[in-house]
């Protein structure tokens, strides 16, 4: 976590961006990564230089040649604001778009970045800023740009790019990465699953950092990211930077239309929030993809793509729209058929339709699947979640402590306090669903299972009130008031699904 006073200073410099005229926080937030980017870059050749001095060797491939000592971080922040502003504008951005020795994506991400801070004093200030963050201290710099990534969600429609960060973590937490496994997100937007992944390795498998194999394939082949945004490609990329990843595979495509390099399947884990509620120029698509699975919706085009994605044996959990789980249409019903009979489907896991709010209302679900080729469905794990540990309106404040939020609190969490977090149930039902007791749960519980075949009865909807059972009291028994309440609360569902499929419609 970061402190409060470094959150603060955020918070000025934020103001001084929209004061100075720069309203828009994707381009605040690029403006800083590029500024970091430049740090990164003299921090580099600083150690390069301390280990040629100690070896008594010349710096091999050096970023900053004879001449351009005055164009590293170390130099200029120290300069007049005035001198700062015009060697930063005219020299230090020219000198980042013609960068391509570092042979990373990073250097490709910055061939095209421009130059905005309006004046030398708010260039000043964030540059002061940045220079009192330990860069060499990885949870200090993570937690600073998320953060900052955090005020995309308070920015109108911006906050599309990014999912709740403990709706990630329980993705993850899911389907546990490990050490061998090559992650996907082919819609990365800032890259907030590739580094809850990468967080949640270090935790669980620490092997990752100290075995030299492991390492070289955490740091450079196991994350990869696609988008066709390339401010998304900048944010996600420095994103993973800051969280000590190397040079992970941040690249810019448009999946649906570029389709993938090898048919059979490159990741062994995907994890994605693809564009909902889209849909796609039919002669635009991937051929591929236009021969699989004819339609033009983008979260049933992401669906078929994620399991041409996978390696057989490959793991997914994507979120998707509720319709995804009992539309009607042709390809709605190939595709469930087809998760179903020729796949593994794992789980399906409901979540409240506030969970996007303030930026979004529809309601979603979790999607768990493993791409086998040859079946396996036996059981279909469903879960219930009604609560995440925040207000499922507009404000979503938070319920409880920090400790007790998430899916994985650092306390445990009692009976009621569970009725405002599921999270963490979710996670131990989950790791438990091949047990005979979680397999015998009655329908009417917040999680069961639902055979193959009762699925296969329902035509394949996956829709969790589908199954679900009502406990039926006795109404003689029970007070008028209790009765009109939940009368109340069953007309607020009505109303809020209606509202989502107008969205969808939409």
């Amino acid at each position: 976590m970061i402190t409060g006073d470094l959150k603060s200073k955020i918070d000025r410099v934020w103001d001084a961006f929209w004061s100075g005229g720069i309203s828009n926080p994707i381009e605040v937030i690029e403006q800083i990564t590029y500024l970091l980017f430049i740090r990164r870059l003299d921090d580099l050749q600083t150690l390069q230089e301390n280990k040629a001095r100690r070896l008594k060797e010349p710096v091999t491939n050096p970023t900053f040649l004879p001449g351009q000592e005055h164009l590293r971080w170390s130099r200029f922040k120290n300069d007049d604001s005035a001198v700062m502003f015009k060697v930063v504008g005219d020299e230090v951005f020219p000198f980042l778009r013609e960068l391509g020795g570092e042979g990373s994506t990073y250097s490709d991400h910055m061939r095209d970045v421009r130059f905005t801070i309006p004046g030398p004093a708010l260039l000043s200030k964030v540059v002061d800023l940045l220079d009192d963050v330990p860069m060499h201290d990885r949870d200090t710099n993570g937690d600073l740009y998320e953060y900052m990534l955090s005020k995309i969600a308070t920015a109108g429609q911006n906050g599309q790019f990014r999912t709740p960060r403990h709706i990630i973590q329980l993705m993850v937490a899911m389907t546990a990465p490990k050490p061998d496994d090559e992650i996907c997100d082919p819609a990365c937007g800032t890259a907030g699953f590739l580094v809850a992944a990468s967080e949640h390795l270090r935790k669980t498998h620490p092997s990752v950092m100290t075995d030299a194999t492991q390492r070289q394939h955490f740091n450079n082949s196991m994350f990869h990211g696609y988008d066709f945004d390339s401010a998304m490609l900048r944010i996600g990329s420095m994103n993973m930077l800051l969280h000590g990843i190397e040079a992970p595979d941040i690249r810019y495509r448009d999946s649906l239309a570029d389709g993938i390099e090898d048919p059979d399947g490159m990741f062994t884990l995907v994890l994605a929030n693809p564009p909902f509620a889209g849909s796609l120029d039919y002669e635009s698509m991937d051929d591929d993809l236009r021969k699989d699975v004819k339609t033009k919706k983008t979260e049933l085009l992401f669906l078929a793509l994620f399991l041409r994605l996978l390696k057989p044996g490959g793991r997914a959990a994507v979120i998707v729209p509720d319709g995804v789980l009992f539309g009607s249409s042709t390809a709605h019903k190939t595709l469930r058929q087809r998760l179903v009979e020729e796949q593994k489907l794992d789980g399906v896991v409901k979540l409240p339709s506030g969970v996007f709010r303030p930026y979004a209302g529809v309601s979603t679900a979790i999607l768990f699947f493993t791409r086998t080729d040859s079946g396996g469905t036996d059981d279909v794990w469903f879960y219930d979640v009604q609560a995440d540990g925040q207000s499922l309106d507009d404000k979503r404040s938070f319920l409880l402590p920090e400790d007790k939020l998430g899916c994985m609190p650092s306390a445990p969490l009692s009976d009621e306090e569970h009725l405002k977090n599921n999270l963490p149930d979710v996670v131990k039902r989950w790791q438990a669903r091949e047990s005979e007791s979680e397999r015998g749960r009655a329908r009417t519980a917040q999680s069961f299972a639902v055979t193959k075949e009762d699925i296969v009865a329902h035509g394949y909807d996956l829709s969790l009130n589908r199954y679900k059972e009502i406990v039926h009291e006795d109404v003689e028994h029970r007070d008028p008031r209790d009765i009109i309440v939940d009368l109340e609360k069953l007309e607020a569902e009505i109303q809020q699904g209606l509202a989502g499929l107008k969205a969808m419609l939409k």
